[in-house]
């Protein structure tokens, strides 16, 4: 028996609740793919060596050497760095807030969607469990009313339906839960980088100002 025969038997044994269950996977694959790309091209980026760069322009009293880098890279910790050297630099108070103002208006729309990960990963397990109790629930009672010899072929058919149901909603389910784990570890990463910047960006044009 070919894959495709194969799934095809397992999906059909498996009664109505996979078609739900199929159609969760779908938006979960919609929004996964969606979230790697924007959280991919944000976390795009050497921070460290970008970090070194401007740190020495800035050190240098070349802001519009730093500001320059800072337009080449088109990513959180970018706008933060562009928002800092371009801020008021009178005091330091005015830098952070430059550097928070920025940071709360490019970091929120990273982690838009994960939280829908999470409970789609918790419906598909619900809708497998849904569909064991559904599937076991009707072979009991058809294995009530059949005849004795046909009691055993309804008894498989309901716990395959069952069996098939559990499956299904495991194989969406754990992979949803990795994934979300790991893009939420990609978003954090990505606010540790735009803490570091800011603070470090700051220090240095501290520095070059009190040099001056």
């Amino acid at each position: 028996m070919s894959f495709v025969s194969t799934l095809s038997t397992f999906f059909r044994d498996g009664g109505p609740f996979m078609f739900v269950i199929l159609a969760v996977g779908v938006l979960v694959l919609g929004i996964s793919l969606e979230r790697i790309w924007v959280i991919g091209r944000a976390s795009a980026l050497d921070a460290g060596r970008f970090l070194r760069d401007v740190e020495q322009r800035v050190t240098q009293g070349d802001l519009q050497g730093a500001l320059q880098i800072a337009r080449q890279v088109q990513t959180p910790v970018g706008r933060v760095a562009q928002s800092v050297i371009t801020a008021d630099r009178s005091t330091d108070d005015r830098l952070m807030t430059a550097a928070e103002g920025t940071a709360s208006a490019v970091l929120p729309p990273l982690s838009r969607r994960l939280p829908f990960l999470a409970v789609l990963a918790n419906t598909a397990t619900l809708l497998g469990l849904l569909g064991t109790i559904f599937g076991l629930t009707t072979a009991f009672s058809a294995v009530g009313a059949a005849d004795p010899a046909q009691r055993s072929a309804f008894l498989a058919v309901g716990i395959s339906q069952a069996l098939n149901t559990t499956s299904l909603g495991l194989i969406v389910a754990i992979p949803t839960l990795l994934l979300h784990t790991f893009l939420v570890g990609r978003v954090e990463s990505i606010v540790d980088q735009v803490e570091e910047a800011s603070a470090r960006i700051i220090q240095a044009m501290t520095r070059a100002g009190r040099a001056a």
